[in-house]
């Protein structure tokens, strides 16, 4: 199995997927972590530093989130601390587990997770182009 966590540090998880430097990555073989690695976020127009008004009208839903999907594919499970909602139902609708969380520490996150105990909290995942919703841990931006 492949996890990814959305991360800006390596160390603390992102409160947004979209917007994050990168993840950090690893391959579990019998609930043991074998590999870990970090990905950079090269994929989305917010992580290259473009304002939220710099998108065209595929800046969301499948064809806009194509190259950070393509990027993900051979990940299983996704860890964030909030996402929109496209993303959230794209990655989802991809075959991917996706996990938002309160948790604020990648490594304690992952180990929740492989222990069982990671709480997802899809509520946390925000509707873009519905509005945007502030001021909860996760959070839209």
């Amino acid at each position: 199995m492949k996890v990814a966590v959305v991360s800006d540090d390596g160390t603390t998880i992102a409160a947004h997927f979209g917007r994050a430097q990168g993840f950090v990555v690893y391959t579990i073989e019998n609930n043991s972590v074998t590999a870990k690695d970090w990905l950079p976020n090269t994929f989305t127009a917010h992580a290259q530093g473009h304002s939220h008004g710099d998108h065209n009208e595929q800046g969301h839903g499948m064809h806009g989130h194509g190259p950070i999907l393509r990027a993900l594919a051979e990940y299983d499970v996704v860890i964030s601390g909030g996402m929109g909602r496209r993303a959230y139902d794209d990655l989802a609708q991809g075959g991917h587990r996706v996990m938002i969380t309160g948790e604020q520490n990648v490594e304690k996150a992952l180990n929740l997770f492989l222990a069982g105990q990671l709480v997802d909290q899809p509520q946390l995942a925000c509707g873009h182009g519905q509005g945007h919703e502030h001021g909860h841990q996760g959070g839209c931006h």
